[in-house]
């Protein structure tokens, strides 16, 4: 049958982790869905976030334990059953300074809160204890600091392993696709791609407003968008933990170890655009300058930047102390909109948007593709242990497939784990079109400030070849 022809029972729009994940459940249940992102694959919000899938410490200030308690249930069902090979521990220290939002007994208060709701140990400890766990971390005015834990992930691959997991369960999946017009049973793509279907799903985050306009020209203005700028530096020798440091009664400034580098941020202001500015960059460094030595935060030291949109309900509060909720709303033609909430609970959201388009959603979490323990698949793998370990971390169970698609084990940069073979799979397997999709998203050498110009010219050459082939 000739996808124009194709009778869908969803078409997601948007390629985010809530139209991935939304697809991926749908496919999995049974359902004809077709996925359409007008660009790559999370090349929006759900590839530049703080990589955390986390409680949210601090909406427990905003009083929000709901949000908090189901996070932390998230968290362990991602870690433990449907990605652990991208989703794992991450301690963090909180440094409780005198002049600080915050005292030790507060600081106390909200690690015995958060660990209960976490169902892990979380306590206050000694300046010495703090030190030994970030050494870098500044002793002046130190009184104390909690410590607690949380996870993080590649977000970008998340997204990616959802995609995967809805084509395997037989979805169409197209990036490049923009949709341009939306009927009563129809999408019409800039692609030429006509597809009719019972449903459509608006999962395009900070474009939410833009696509619910294509089925209703009237419609108006129904989030606020806020920027997450961050910056990349070099990650200091013997960190054993992350950093979150009180900003103010609401923010936390973050020092996370992440792929080898130390990723510091993140911004919370209003903003129609995801580039990062000079004041952006200059918020960064002074909030991490409260916790961390000036030298570590030199501008000169900044091998990166990106920044993402958040999409926030409209209210009368600062977008930091607006809340994190997830909205859907209904269009004229039918269309559900869904604008919101967390990479953490993305698999919450999946289910919602189905139950609202009146589909029985079971609470099962199905194991992404490649799902396994990064340290078995390594072991498994007869190759040198660090590019063992990089290849289990990055696609799990899958790294087989990637060794059977190409054996070229050449590096793509100088002292980077990232191989070849990795650029043939995403051109093969991955849905890369570009070398920014390889260097960004498939990828982290981006992110970690090693997209150099040679490198980006062997990726275009690779992704060149296959396409001549």
């Amino acid at each position: 049958m000739a996808q124009s022809d194709a009778q869908f029972d969803v078409v997601v729009v948007g390629g985010g982790i809530v139209g991935a994940g939304t697809a991926a459940l749908a496919a999995r249940l049974g359902l004809r869905v077709a996925l359409l992102e007008r660009d790559d694959f999370a090349s929006g919000t759900s590839g530049a976030s703080s990589k955390l899938i986390h409680g949210g410490l601090r909406y427990l200030r905003l009083g929000d334990v709901r949000l908090v308690r189901e996070a932390h249930r998230e968290s362990r069902i991602l870690r433990q059953r449907v990605a652990p090979h991208l989703v794992r521990d991450l301690r963090f220290v909180m440094p409780v300074y005198g002049g600080g939002p915050y005292g030790p007994v507060a600081i106390g208060a909200a690690m015995a809160a958060y660990g209960t709701l976490a169902r892990r140990r979380a306590s206050l400890v000694s300046r010495a204890h703090a030190r030994r766990l970030v050494p870098a971390l500044r002793g002046d005015a130190l009184r104390a600091a909690g410590v607690f834990w949380d996870a993080q992930t590649n977000d970008a691959r998340l997204v990616l392993a959802n995609v995967r997991a809805a084509a395997d369960a037989g979805a169409l999946v197209a990036n490049r696709c923009e949709v341009i017009g939306i009927e009563r049973g129809a999408v019409h793509t800039s692609t030429g791609l006509e597809l009719r279907t019972r449903h459509v799903v608006n999962a395009t985050g900070p474009s939410v407003d833009s696509v619910r306009r294509l089925e209703d020209p009237r419609a108006g203005t129904s989030v606020a968008l806020s920027r997450g700028a961050h910056l990349v530096v070099d990650l200091p020798d013997g960190w054993n933990a992350a950093l979150a440091v009180p900003v103010d009664r609401t923010r936390i400034a973050f020092a996370l170890p992440w792929e080898g580098v130390l990723l510091l941020g993140t911004t919370d202001t209003a903003a129609e655009t995801a580039e990062v500015t000079d004041e952006d960059e200059a918020q960064v460094l002074a909030e991490a300058e409260r916790a961390l030595p000036r030298e570590l935060l030199e501008p000169q030291a900044i091998r990166a930047r990106f920044a993402g949109l958040r999409v926030l309900p409209l209210t009368s509060s600062s977008t930091a102390e607006a809340r994190r909720e997830v909205v859907l709303t209904r269009g004229p033609l039918g269309m559900l909109s869904v604008a919101g909430g967390k990479l953490t609970t993305y698999r919450v959201i999946a289910r919602g948007v189905l139950a609202a388009l009146g589909f029985d959603v079971p609470s099962t979490a199905f194991p992404l593709p490649g799902a396994a323990e990064p340290g078995e698949v390594a072991a498994e793998l007869d190759l040198e242990p660090a590019l063992a370990l990089h290849l289990a971390r990055t696609y799990g169970r899958l790294a087989h497939e990637v060794l059977e698609v190409s054996n070229d084990l050449r590096p793509l940069a100088p002292g980077a784990p990232e191989v070849v073979a990795q650029v043939v799979y995403a051109r093969e397997r991955e849905w890369a079109v570009t070398a920014e999709d390889v260097l960004r998203r498939r990828t982290t050498l981006a992110l970690r400030g090693l997209g150099t110009a040679e490198v980006r010219a062997h990726v275009d050459e690779l992704l060149v070849a296959g396409s001549v082939a």
